[in-house]
């Protein structure tokens, strides 16, 4: 019987340290760190990539390499936009969209508040549960009818508060409904005037739900229509520039460097939008601990897990496997990565931009695997030491 206990003793023994030294072992060094990323920035999959670690909760940079020369961001700037969106806008805020029938025969008033929720593609709707404005064309058919029940074969449109695409794609759905449809711009004292009687309203989820989803799925119009409607808010239009005035405001408004940030959109689709990985590092550093800026947080894709890196990680790292929070990006000859990676009882922010890569699904894949591994490297369980 002693000896028996004995055996069971040595084997918990043996068991508790193995457990340590694996936990010891899992994480890396700074120097280790350094040392890695060092040789995988050379690999040819890369092509001279932009790449920073910072440790998250010193702030020490652990490793760079040309950290501070501008790069082409692809989807990474959907974390600028997003920031400038909170930063400006009510993350409560939900936007609506009216219908009323016309002062006139065979006329309607649509007004609506830049919702950049509201889709005219009925498969997304239906896939992402959005609000889908033919819903509200079918509300209005019964009203355009004449005294005798026959339905207009044309209607007239007053409207307000749409972005410039939408009014082209209401006029298809009015087309395939069976109505040859006209618009007219109003303000909103004749919208007041030619507005008779509500017919029907749609409304948006909150803000914080659409960054989370813009940031989780890389949803190009919904990112970049939410940061024009915070353009609009901050005071600077909604354009292009309007987009670049308030994403450098908000980049200002956290003392971060904007050196080499030059920005075209939103949604990271132009190629003429440029970023240092510095500056996407020490912006991630800001947010994280900032309760404003949760959303985006949370709405970071987890590796092998959820969003747009829910398939990756699983073949190319898969002791990292929900231990990434990072936002993706392709372009042609640009994949990118950066977010938060767990290593244990730390946090390390990292950036990764390869943008001279050659153009192609394999260079593209072939890049993204090594940063899948470059990531994956850092990556480690928080393990609870024995009792």
């Amino acid at each position: 019987m002693k000896k028996l206990l004995c055996s069971a003793l040595v084997l918990v023994i043996s068991f508790g340290t193995s457990a340590s030294s694996s936990h010891a072992s899992s994480t890396l060094s700074a120097s280790q760190i350094s040392s890695y990323f060092q040789r995988t920035s050379l690999s040819a999959t890369l092509a001279d990539p932009a790449i920073i670690v910072i440790d998250r909760a010193t702030g020490e940079v652990i490793f760079e390499k040309d950290s501070t020369s501008s790069r082409k961001p692809a989807s990474v700037m959907k974390v600028l936009a997003a920031t400038a969106t909170l930063e400006f806008i009510d993350p409560e805020l939900r936007y609506e969209t009216r219908l009323y029938s016309g002062q006139e025969s065979a006329s309607l008033v649509l007004v609506g508040s830049y919702d950049p929720w509201l889709t005219n593609t009925y498969k997304e709707a239906v896939a992402n549960k959005r609000a889908w404005i033919g819903n509200l064309i079918k509300k209005a058919i019964p009203v355009l009818k004449n005294s005798q029940g026959i339905p207009f074969k044309s209607v007239s449109i007053g409207y307000s508060g749409l972005f410039t695409k939408d009014r082209p794609l209401i006029e298809t759905a009015f087309k395939n409904a069976g109505f040859k449809a006209t618009f007219t711009p109003l303000s909103k004292s004749e919208v007041i005037t030619n507005s008779k009687e509500e017919i029907a309203t749609v409304y948006s989820p909150t803000v914080r739900e659409m960054v989370k989803f813009a940031i989780l799925w890389s949803d190009n119009n919904l990112a970049n229509r939410l940061v024009l409607n915070a353009s609009s808010v901050a005071g600077y239009g909604m354009s292009n520039l309007g987009v670049s005035m308030t994403i450098n405001d908000a980049v200002a408004r956290l003392e971060v460097d904007p050196t080499g940030l030059e920005i075209f959109d939103g949604s990271g689709l132009s190629k003429e939008n440029r970023v240092t990985a510095k500056l996407v590092a020490e912006l991630l550093q800001k947010i994280r601990d900032d309760p404003k800026f949760l959303p985006i947080y949370e709405g970071l894709p987890v590796s092998g897990v959820s969003g747009t890196l829910e398939k990756r990680y699983l073949t190319t790292a898969p002791q990292a496997v929900g231990l990434v929070h990072a936002k993706t990006g392709t372009l042609d000859g640009t994949v990118s990565l950066a977010g938060y990676v767990d290593s244990g009882d730390r946090q390390y922010i990292v950036v990764a931009i390869a943008d001279h890569i050659h153009v192609g699904s394999v260079p593209t894949n072939a890049a993204r695997t090594t940063i899948d591994k470059l990531f994956g490297k850092l990556a480690a369980p928080l393990i609870s030491p024995a009792a």
